[in-house]
């Protein structure tokens, strides 16, 4: 019988074919099985592939608390308002409240306006002052209506939709519909963002 080699791979050298050294990381033991499964792609003709996709958008993570830390300098994110029934806001919940449901929505919308978009100066404190004791001079509350409304449409700007009439939210602020169109704009805005909960970090793409 004739004694043959053995090759690296531990099997019998055959006749005319000298041994060769296993590439380094392709060698026993290896996943490929001590076959050089790169030959394939370095045998193809044209450029090397793209590696990787495109990366996709990520709106973050909620915080502890439901809500993220804000930034210590604007960095085109902000944090995501609350989604509301807009007929519930503008009706169902003040009457159950007595009425007290409407100064708790001006300002959690003005807070949810200033976290979406820290280019907003708001004091929502302030913006509820004007429209719980600001009736004594009569002008503070028409003032929070009309800046409600457009801080409404800055928002709306910030994330690249279509922006409200601030004018158009003011003159149904004063006959009692306000409430019901900003609600209705101000998910419009949420909306921006599908699969986004309530307090999570967004981008601002304007």
């Amino acid at each position: 019988m004739t004694n043959q080699s053995a090759t690296p791979h531990g099997y019998p050298e055959p006749h005319g074919y000298p041994a060769q050294e296993p590439h380094p990381i392709d060698g026993p033991g290896t996943s490929t099985g001590g076959f050089p499964i790169y030959a394939f792609r370095e045998s193809l003709p044209g450029p090397e592939p793209e590696q990787g996709y495109p990366a996709t958008p990520d709106y973050g993570l909620p915080g502890p608390d439901g809500r993220p830390g804000i930034p210590d300098s604007f960095g085109g994110a902000g944090v995501l308002g609350k989604h509301r029934n807009p007929f519930a806001v503008w009706l169902g919940l003040p009457l159950i409240t007595l009425g007290v449901y409407y100064f708790v929505w001006v300002y959690r919308t003005n807070r949810e306006l200033g976290e979406y978009d820290r280019r907003i100066q708001v004091n929502p404190a302030l913006s509820l002052l004007a429209f719980l004791v600001g009736w004594l001079v009569l002008v503070p509350p028409f003032v929070a209506a009309w800046r409600l409304g457009t801080r409404t449409r800055t928002a709306q700007h910030a994330a690249g939709v279509p922006e409200t009439n601030p004018v158009l939210a003011f003159v149904l602020f004063l006959i009692g519909f306000g409430p019901l169109f900003l609600q209705l704009e101000l998910n419009r805005l949420w909306d921006r963002y599908p699969g986004a909960v309530e307090g999570q970090q967004v981008p601002l793409y304007r």
